[in-house]
């Protein structure tokens, strides 16, 4: 059997005040400012939707560690994401890890596509979202 393929991860040291990402990375508003519409709340178990280009995504609030950690269930293929940052000072290290993925055949319905090239396609996508949308959104 095939391996699943290796987590999504991104990292970058943004210029801003912990609680600052926080409160743009872990509200329904500040989601929408850098990443997709929503109808997040901060609560575990929390059922929400994000507006993805394929349609309204179901998501789950998994985990909540305010300021450090958010998690949550990201659609209907087992995928989990993960928001976890660190206090550098008066700057913030943001990780993003997108897991949850299955061989690279297989195919995720909703884009019914192979799973190896949507996690290409997310894997840039979430370059331009973490390094461009999210800076822009905590920095200025």
């Amino acid at each position: 059997m095939e391996n699943t393929l290796q987590d999504i991860t991104q990292t970058v040291i943004l210029n801003a005040p912990i609680q600052k990402v926080w409160d743009t990375v872990a509200t329904s508003e500040g989601i929408a400012s850098w990443f997709m519409p929503n109808d997040f709340k901060l609560e575990v178990g929390y059922e929400f939707h994000i507006q993805s280009p394929f349609g309204p995504s179901p998501c789950k609030v998994t985990e909540v560690n305010p300021p450090n950690k958010l998690s949550f269930i990201w659609d209907t293929d087992g995928w989990v994401v993960s928001f976890i940052l660190k206090e550098l000072g008066d700057q913030t290290e943001f990780t993003l890890i997108h897991g949850g993925w299955k061989q690279p055949d297989a195919i995720i319905s909703k884009a019914n596509q192979k799973s190896a090239d949507i996690h290409e396609k997310m894997s840039q996508g979430w370059v331009g979202i973490v390094q461009k949308g999210l800076r822009k959104a905590v920095e200025n």
